[in-house]
């Protein structure tokens, strides 16, 4: 084991170098996104996590949270072993479904989408923003639509490197209750920061202004 986070051993990975190590040890990675998680989405809920990284997130959530059933979806397929490893060593393989794929609301979505992969894994997402260290794959594409409908859930921890803004433009929310979304200001803008805002508004949410934190945002169904 190379370091814990909220009681959840990580043992150690490829993509976990000395910098990534130091920073799970001092509750500094990912640390909005868990604190957020933790106090927002209920206990039993039935979750959904967008974009799994090190399974970190995921396995805190699990541990503390106690859902009904979970789903945790990544796009980097050299993640996969390392997050089911970390899953099994901490005893919540048996409560989070891991998928392969990246989830567009969009239903004239491709079935492949490219995926830029960045040095670990930090910044991988479908936007090349370092397109000099970014290493493009090919990735399948799970339609929500269909993901809901396999696996229906009424809370949401997302974190997809600026793809939530065209998520919410095409994704049905009807049926979830509470949104925890890491937003990147800095691939969409202001103005796609104010779409974002716009659209959950539209979709039935208000902001959680006491437990959201900067650049991770939590939206309950009014």
């Amino acid at each position: 084991m190379v370091a814990q986070c909220h009681g959840i051993d990580v043992p150690a990975s490829p993509h976990l170098g000395p910098t990534m190590i130091e920073a799970i040890k001092a509750g500094r990675y990912e640390g909005s996104e868990i604190t957020c998680g933790l106090a927002c989405i209920p206990k039993g809920a039935r979750i959904l996590e967008l974009g799994a990284g090190a399974g970190i997130v995921g396995a805190v959530l699990a541990r503390h949270l106690a859902p009904a059933a979970m789903m945790s979806v990544e796009a980097n397929a050299a993640l996969l072993g390392n997050i089911r490893a970390l899953h099994a060593h901490n005893g919540v393989a048996d409560q989070i479904t891991l998928r392969h794929g990246v989830v567009l609301a969009d239903p004239n979505a491709p079935d492949e989408v490219e995926f830029f992969i960045m040095g670990n894994f930090l910044g991988s997402g479908l936007t090349a923003r370092n397109p000099d260290r970014a290493r493009p794959v090919t990735v399948p594409v799970i339609r929500y639509d269909d993901l809901k409908r396999d696996f229906p859930h009424d809370a949401i921890m997302m974190d997809i490197e600026g793809g939530e803004l065209e998520f919410l433009r095409h994704a049905d929310l009807s049926h979830v209750k509470v949104l925890v979304g890491e937003f990147h200001r800095e691939i969409y803008g202001s103005e796609g920061m104010k779409e974002c805002r716009a659209l959950l508004v539209a979709k039935g949410f208000h902001i959680d202004e006491v437990h959201s934190r900067p650049g991770v945002h939590v939206w309950h169904r009014a």
